[in-house]
């Protein structure tokens, strides 16, 4: 379900629900179930972050957690669960909600949760946006490009038709598939290689100029195979179609930014309440997300390229900072739920029909970890680089992969099986991605430590040996605060 379309849907389940009931209950409803996800994100991502894994992963988990799988706190009408959940039964015997009444308050708080969740990964692509320079990325070469079109390539193909051939499944599913095994987390990716002082390396240049291209070029796909979904279909002629629309789209929104930037900023200048900078600001990107939707692409894709276009004005980090708390609020409904209506359960091996799950799931992590692994071969005319860290560094999937999910999940092209088989995959190669890094940078232990003298010594971080302005913005993402991973 598209986010403007999960919005009109869920109004006449609202009206419905407070047919039955009193409209206080779906609000009591509602704003139980926030507690219930803020309260899983804040003590996933902070366990997570303990361990050293980004946080975005400990929210996913905390998800499952609260979620089908374990304690069914957070269910979902759109799942096929029914109204007996914890949240409704503890409305039930302390708030006074009739039997009778339930089921039309579990839809309403469904749906109201489900457009929440929506609305925070729009900010989460918009936020991304914001963090993207294309200008700056074609300083860091052809090397990055071809890295991340064979990122995007091998897996996409691997996986699809991996999945309709070995396992029978059918095309729209298997290509939605495909596509969330091109994504390659650059917050995830950029906090590791800081972390070994390898930000400056010639091979941290290039992941991290891979990962953002690579986040181009999947949100493209991503417009393009969720919209097929919605047809039902795969047409070429709309295959076509979606694919220059959507690189139409981007390309004209970075052309719109030659002009609109000092007209944004000369509005937001005069504007002397508060919020005269970011409301302005989202009244852009949702005006975008709109635009997109009405030419049959994602909102997403929309509220990329507005983050894109504002990138270029002058007031792209005092954005970038008022955006951070509304971020904080929004994006973590989105992973909680991602992983709350990801029933792991059809993974359970004592049960015969879950087998093939498991082996799917298998096939998927193996796919991604090699289908990126390769891209180091690709790199030429460097000698003595390092290409296994390369591949290497291009395996988390991360927060976005998890929006290639989320995306499938609310549509409803993907199996159980195949839902659960992804967010294993996301799950695995973000937990891999650190310590395998950690061993093909074999001296990776003593220039971090150098690098951590210098910066005691200093004050100040260690110098970027690039002049290009892809290595700040690495630092930003590696700044837990500063990016989607951290929010």
């Amino acid at each position: 379900m598209q986010f403007l379309g999960a919005i009109n849907f869920s109004l006449p389940l609202l009206a419905s629900a407070t047919e039955t009931a009193d409209s206080s209950m779906v609000l009591a409803a509602v704003l139980l179930s926030l507690v219930v996800i803020y309260l899983a994100s804040k003590v996933g991502g902070e366990l997570s972050n303990r361990f050293g894994l980004p946080p975005v992963l400990g929210e996913l988990v905390s998800g499952v957690v609260v979620g089908v799988s374990v304690l069914h706190l957070l269910v979902f009408s759109s799942g096929g669960t029914d109204s007996s959940n914890l949240i409704i039964s503890f409305l039930q015997s302390t708030a006074g909600l009739s039997p009778d009444a339930a089921a039309g308050v579990f839809a309403a708080q469904s749906e109201v949760v489900s457009v929440l969740a929506e609305l925070g990964v729009i900010i989460l692509l918009f936020e991304i946006g914001l963090e993207s320079n294309l200008k700056d990325l074609m300083a860091v070469g052809i090397q990055a490009s071809v890295v991340a079109v064979v990122g995007v390539a091998v897996p996409f193909t691997a996986g699809t038709v991996g999945l309709m051939t070995l396992f029978g499944i059918d095309a729209l599913p298997a290509i939605f598939a495909g596509a969330a095994l091109t994504a390659t987390s650059i917050g995830i990716t950029s906090k590791v290689l800081s972390e070994l002082g390898r930000l400056s390396s010639r091979e941290g240049q290039i992941i991290l100029g891979a990962a953002v291209i690579d986040d181009v070029l999947g949100i493209i796909v991503l417009a393009v195979v969720a919209s097929l979904a919605k047809n039902g279909t795969v047409d070429v002629s709309q295959v076509v179609y979606l694919i220059i629309s959507a690189s139409g789209f981007l390309l004209g929104a970075i052309a719109l930014g030659n002009f609109f930037n000092k007209s944004f900023v000369a509005i937001a200048d005069k504007l002397q309440t508060r919020g005269g900078l970011v409301i302005p600001a989202f009244i852009f990107a949702f005006l975008m997300a709109y635009l997109a939707a009405a030419i049959q692409l994602e909102a997403i894709l929309g509220a990329f390229a507005a983050g894109l276009v504002l990138e270029e004005t002058d007031k792209r980090k005092e954005l970038q900072k008022q955006v951070i708390p509304i971020a904080d609020m929004l994006v973590p409904i989105f992973f909680v739920t991602v992983g709350a209506k990801t029933d792991l359960g059809v993974l359970n091996p004592a049960i015969p029909s879950n087998r093939e799950g498991l082996i799917m799931a298998t096939f998927l992590i193996l796919v991604a970890i090699f289908g990126k692994v390769v891209t180091g071969l690709t790199v030429f005319g460097q000698p003595g680089i390092n290409r296994l860290a390369i591949g290497v560094g291009m395996i988390p999937r991360g927060e976005v992969g998890l929006v290639f999910l989320g995306i499938g999940s609310s549509i409803g092209i993907l199996s159980k099986p195949l839902e659960a088989a992804i967010i294993m995959m996301v799950i695995l190669t973000t937990f891999l991605a650190p310590p395998l890094l950690r061993i093909v940078f074999p001296d990776s232990e003593a220039v971090g430590v150098a690098s951590e003298l210098i910066l005691n010594t200093s004050g100040t971080p260690l110098a970027v040996e690039s002049p290009t302005a892809i290595n700040s913005k690495s630092n930003d993402a590696a700044n837990p605060e500063a990016t989607p991973d951290g929010h």
